[in-house]
């Protein structure tokens, strides 16, 4: 706890924040141009997996960013909007606003503790 106290909370803030929508940019890119291996015997996604998360993302649109901060489903969500070439700069401004609030929250709780 000493060391954080070391840093004000919007330096903390904004280092979480950037590092975690950086993560998220290079999922879309990387789901961006993964998709067009898709069928090959090495792809690393099932079809039904992948299928899943297309439907998934289709049947709740672009607004399914903004859970990209919730863990284990929040990096697969970054990686579909790729495949499904959604707009980069919606991308950006959803995960930005996702990822940012969430550290908000938790830095809010914390403060709360100590």
């Amino acid at each position: 706890m000493r060391a954080l106290s070391q840093h004000s909370d919007l330096t903390l803030l904004a280092v979480a924040s950037v590092g975690n929508i950086l993560g998220s940019v290079l999922n879309y890119w990387l789901g961006r141009g993964a998709a067009r291996f898709h069928g090959h015997r090495w792809f690393p996604v099932s079809d039904a997996s992948l299928a899943r998360g297309q439907a998934w993302f289709s049947r709740w649109g672009q607004g399914v960013v903004l859970l990209a901060w919730v863990p284990i489903i929040g990096d697969p969500i970054t990686v579909v909007a790729g495949v499904m070439r959604m707009r980069f700069l919606p991308f950006v401004i959803l995960v930005s606003l996702s990822k940012t609030l969430r550290y908000m929250v938790v830095l809010g709780l914390f403060n709360l503790v100590t």
